[in-house]
């Protein structure tokens, strides 16, 4: 189910002359309310293309996603599928390279990954990640670099570190302050 383009809305004005960042972030079945409306803020913040929002994960007309937006998700596009995999493939399928964040082996470090614009960062439930069928159909795995004891972050803390860092990048690398 899509939701009218951002782009197409009055809200857009402010934003006419304003770059995005070419990123994406795809939430498969985040339970957290909270955790969404984090992730619109954090996209808000960076400027960042689109959510997608999968499975079971809550849409902007929840009122926990609204509490913790703060008018966000308003100013950040979004669509809603239930099968993540069909906004993955069509992504894909329009050159992004699609990083699914992991805790795996397989995962290269947040720091070390050199990202292929455009990218979409895939980020999975709270509690059992990213599922088999979307790492497969990812590029490549990333995670974060963890030194203490715990293996991972909150989801949508997870998400700040990564979009800010991507954001880094991208600046670092188009000669932007």
């Amino acid at each position: 189910m899509a939701r009218r383009p951002f782009e197409e809305t009055a809200l857009a004005a402010p934003y006419a002359g304003l770059g995005t960042l070419p990123v994406c972030v795809l939430l498969d079945h985040v339970r957290s309310m909270y955790n969404v409306g984090a992730f619109f803020r954090t996209a808000d913040g960076v400027r960042a293309e689109r959510l997608y929002l999968c499975g079971i994960t809550s849409r902007p007309v929840q009122p926990g996603v609204a509490k913790t937006a703060l008018g966000a998700e308003a100013s950040v596009a979004w669509e809603h599928y239930y099968d993540a995999l069909v906004p993955l493939r069509m992504l894909a399928a329009r050159g992004y390279q699609i990083a699914a964040m992991e805790t795996s082996d397989e995962a290269v470090d947040l720091f070390d990954w050199q990202p292929r614009w455009p990218v979409c960062v895939v980020f999975g439930n709270e509690v059992d990640g990213v599922g088999d069928a979307l790492l497969a159909a990812s590029h490549v795995q990333v995670r974060l670099p963890m030194r203490g004891l715990k293996y991972s972050l909150n989801v949508a803390t997870a998400g700040g570190v990564v979009l800010y860092e991507l954001l880094r990048k991208y600046r670092r690398e188009r000669g932007e302050r």
